[in-house]
């Protein structure tokens, strides 16, 4: 299966819980006793719709085909106050950053960030109650029970947003996805053209002390991402969760301000939020570069931003990156 198609990060499907069982109106009959008491038992719950998180997950690819979500009604209650069975409960799992939304409204209903954590996302119906829980002193044979509540249903959205510590961000060719390969253990697709990652790559770096950080490379952007052009907002979409923004602008560029201002204002457009992230600008493929010309793009870079020179060719520059990173990750919170 191609990148293309093995990264899913968009899903919409029609979902239903289950409808509540009914209660029953029904009186005690046996042999010893003709005319007795109200025994009809209340109906069972509907079936829940559930998201659980699991972290082993990193895309929403197994709910491609899953296009109707409908959990089981609760059964009617029966004589002799049983109460029917709960419908069963369906469990969605999904990858940690995965929002639910509703398709109609837009509002976000549900949000699973951590391994292991159960949401009812959609609550199945009350059974309803049988004609027993309405006998009174003045009424002794109610001839009434309730029906079960119906489910919810409708049209539902899971989106996911990729969790990583550090995004990447840069435009297409920037050397992103090489510099991902050689700091981590992920493997992406690497050319020399534009649009080479289609799909967020993920990658954990070891640092020291057997500790570890998560960065993404992600889908690089053009002027008008925040409008849609190019591979728009769904890339935009997984920069939202990162804490650190790492700028990566090639040596060769032809004027490395002018395209961090693009890159910044693409965010700023998409969602201003996105300005309170820290920020870190790496100059790759450096190796080509002597100290004059180092010198002279330093003087060209925004002040007050960190920045860097790096070469995944020739590794030079990595651990002083990795330290910046873990010290910006790590640092206090004033």
């Amino acid at each position: 299966m191609s990148e293309r198609n093995n990264f899913i990060d968009y899903i919409r499907i029609f979902a239903k819980s289950g409808h509540g069982g009914a209660g029953i109106t029904h009186f005690m009959r046996n042999k010893l006793t003709a005319m007795g008491g109200p025994d009809g038992g209340d109906g069972g719950r509907g079936g829940h719709i559930i998201l659980r998180g699991n972290s082993n997950l990193w895309t929403l690819l197994h709910l491609r085909y899953y296009k109707n979500v409908l959990a089981e009604n609760g059964e009617n209650g029966s004589k002799s106050n049983c109460t029917g069975r709960d419908g069963k409960d369906i469990y969605i799992d999904v990858p940690l950053g995965t929002i639910a939304r509703d398709e109609e409204s837009g509002l976000k209903e549900v949000e699973i960030l951590e391994n292991g954590q159960e949401v009812i996302w959609l609550k199945g119906g009350r059974g309803g109650l049988g004609n027993s829980n309405f006998a009174t002193p003045t009424n002794q044979v109610p001839e009434h029970s309730q029906p079960g509540e119906e489910g919810i249903e409708g049209y539902k959205n899971l989106e996911l947003k990729v969790l990583a510590d550090v995004g990447l961000v840069g435009f297409p060719n920037a050397g992103k996805s090489t510099l991902l390969s050689v700091i981590t253990a992920a493997k992406p697709k690497i050319a020399n053209y534009a649009f080479t990652t289609l799909t967020p790559q993920l990658g954990m770096v070891e640092y020291r002390d057997q500790q570890s950080f998560c960065i993404a490379d992600l889908p690089g952007i053009i002027e008008g991402a925040a409008e849609g052009k190019g591979l728009g907002h769904r890339f935009l979409r997984h920069i939202e969760r990162n804490s650190v923004l790492l700028f990566l602008i090639p040596a060769d560029s032809d004027d490395h301000k002018k395209e961090f201002e693009i890159l910044r204002n693409e965010l700023e457009e998409y969602n201003p939020e996105m300005l309170q992230k820290d920020f870190i600008i790496a100059i790759s493929k450096s190796d080509m570069l002597d100290d004059e010309l180092k010198e002279a793009i330093s003087k060209e870079l925004p002040e007050g931003i960190p920045h860097l020179f790096l070469s995944s060719l020739t590794n030079k520059g990595l651990t002083e990156l990795k330290d910046l990173l873990w010290t910006t990750l790590n640092k206090p919170v004033a």
